[in-house]
């Protein structure tokens, strides 16, 4: 029965191959069109667009995508959602759909001489678009406060080609492009004032969680980011040379990006430090975080990557030869540690088993275990590499079982 079990578990980690070992695992889209961009308002809901008026749309975190009716055959290259019913997309062509029932239905609120490239809403009345008015030659900006019945076109005050755009309130919003320059404003849109970008590669993406805090990605691996709301953007080391096509923070540390060549860099420490996390031979166009666990990234032909532990390499797990007759959480070995510790449990019964680990705050980090379990005992190896020093805590719940541990992380 040991061998039967190691061997089936040896076919699976084969099949899952180095996305399953990295944190992210690919999802059935049911499309082979290019997926440009994602957009996520919990863990469960989210949407996608792409080619050909492609819509597909989620409520169990893509276990299973549906494909919507956009009503257009033009290529959708942004999507905004503010709550799991009420969203926006945009086209190349100048289009602007909107839905109100999860995307039941979408309907075309108007359509520009422009090209659409990022939209931005942050309730379901305000929301922004930017990209490039095909007739005056200019950086294109439409505002609306009223769910898009009506959009009214602001000053951007350059003529360059507006790529990305990021809103945290009604007021506070950055625009990004190329040539590179970053707008900034902090009254809605009604003016929009020049940055300094650090940078002169084309900005794709920006993504903002707060009116101090953001990061802009681009060509040639770019990133750079801002404290200060703009004052002062700083260049970051990502690794890379590939264009960098979206990226998403939850908060002022954890942020992902993705990029043309399949690759995923993740920070933990508000990018002070970016980290590889894998590389896959799909072009990645598009992403999206709800908390820090919690992410799908899109791209070429249908691409869906998911994670629900922020996409860290985490765990290898392996069952041992005992049969226990209680729960057991054993402490971490070792402890203190770095990077990486075992930590070994039993469970008595079949039982659903989900193990996380948190912070000294209690902010859930990541989740170690999350599925049915058969009796027995098992040992998993948790890295840490990408965390700070300092303690801790583990928590097995299984059944009406449940305990807690504390380890420290040394480095």
């Amino acid at each position: 029965m040991k061998k039967l079990y190691l061997f089936i578990i040896t076919v699976f980690i084969l099949q899952q191959g180095i996305l399953a070992q990295q944190g992210w695992f690919e999802q059935t889209s049911g499309t082979n069109e290019f997926l440009y961009a994602v957009s996520f308002t919990d863990a469960n809901n989210g949407t996608a667009v792409g080619d050909n008026g492609t819509i597909i749309r989620t409520t169990d975190g893509g276990t299973n995508w549906v494909s919507q009716t956009s009503g257009t055959t033009e290529i959708l290259l942004a999507v905004s959602f503010t709550d799991v019913n009420t969203g926006t997309a945009v086209s190349d062509s100048g289009i602007i759909l909107r839905t109100t029932n999860g995307g039941i239905d979408w309907t075309l609120q108007t359509s520009v001489s422009a090209k659409l490239r990022g939209v931005s809403f942050t309730d379901a009345n305000t929301g922004t678009i930017v990209g490039y008015d095909n007739i005056n030659l200019l950086g294109l900006i439409l505002r609306t406060t009223n769910g898009g019945i009506d959009w009214t076109q602001q000053t951007s005050g350059t003529n360059v080609f507006l790529s990305g755009v990021s809103f945290v309130d009604a007021n506070n919003g950055t625009a990004v492009g190329f040539p590179p320059p970053i707008l900034r404003t902090t009254n809605g849109g009604i003016d929009w004032t020049l940055q300094t970008s650090a940078t002169n590669e084309w900005l794709k993406a920006v993504s903002f969680t707060d009116a101090n805090n953001g990061t802009a990605v681009g060509d040639n691996g770019t990133i750079i980011r801002t404290t200060d709301g703009g004052t002062n953007w700083v260049s970051q080391t990502s690794g890379t040379t590939s264009d960098l096509k979206g990226v998403s923070f939850t908060d002022s540390y954890n942020g992902t990006a993705v990029s043309i060549t399949g690759i995923i860099l993740r920070t933990t420490n508000g990018g002070i430090d970016w980290t590889l996390q894998t590389s896959v031979s799909a072009q990645l166009l598009g992403v999206s975080f709800t908390d820090s666990n919690n992410g799908t990234a899109v791209g070429g032909d249908g691409t869906i990557l998911r994670t629900t532990n922020g996409g860290v390499t985490f765990v290898e797990q392996e069952e041992i030869d005992e049969i226990p007759n209680t729960y057991i959480l054993s402490n971490n070995f070792p402890n203190p540690f770095n990077p990486s510790t075992k930590i070994k449990y039993s469970i008595p019964q079949s039982s659903k088993v989900i193990i996380k680990v948190f912070d000294i705050l209690g902010n859930e980090i990541e989740t170690l275990v999350n599925e049915e379990k058969h009796i027995g005992t098992y040992e998993i190896t948790w890295y840490a590499e990408q965390l700070p020093s300092g303690i801790y805590f583990y928590r097995l719940q299984a059944g009406s079982f449940a305990e807690t541990k504390k380890m420290i992380l040394m480095k």
